[in-house]
């Protein structure tokens, strides 16, 4: 018996490492696989890239969906367009809504220049907003 203690004690501290490594390896996978965020800044407007701006509603079903094809989008486009949010409630959100008077889930499209060339209400499938900003 006193064998198997000895063994025990010393497999216990080993097998409550590799189960912490297997638990931190699991979780920085998932952070991995999550969606990356969109900025809810807009100076990049006009720098020469397209940009999409959705008006983001917390309140509304709805913006989940949207910001989830706009990720499928953006994985899709690459860097070539810019997917940014005018969050309802927040300072800047507000000032971008107000100035484009813009309601809540609607996707503006600006151009390389920073001009408004489009505007859609909300939800456009990933193919559609890859089409959009063609």
């Amino acid at each position: 018996m006193g064998e198997q203690d000895l063994n025990g004690t010393k497999r216990g501290p080993w097998i409550a490492i590799g189960v912490s490594l297997a638990v931190v390896g699991l979780i920085a996978l998932l952070i991995m696989m999550m969606p990356k965020g969109f900025k809810a800044t807009h100076e990049e407007i006009g720098q020469g890239k397209p940009v999409v701006v959705f008006v983001y509603d917390p309140n509304l079903t709805i913006s989940g969906t949207q910001t989830e094809q706009m990720n499928e989008a953006r994985g899709h486009l690459g860097d070539k367009v810019l997917f940014l949010l005018a969050r309802v409630g927040t300072p800047e959100g507000d000032n971008m809504i107000a100035k484009y008077r813009a309601g809540a889930a609607e996707l503006l499209l600006f151009d390389g220049s920073g001009k408004l060339v489009k505007r859609q209400l909300a939800v456009q499938d990933a193919n559609q907003l890859m089409r959009w900003v063609r």
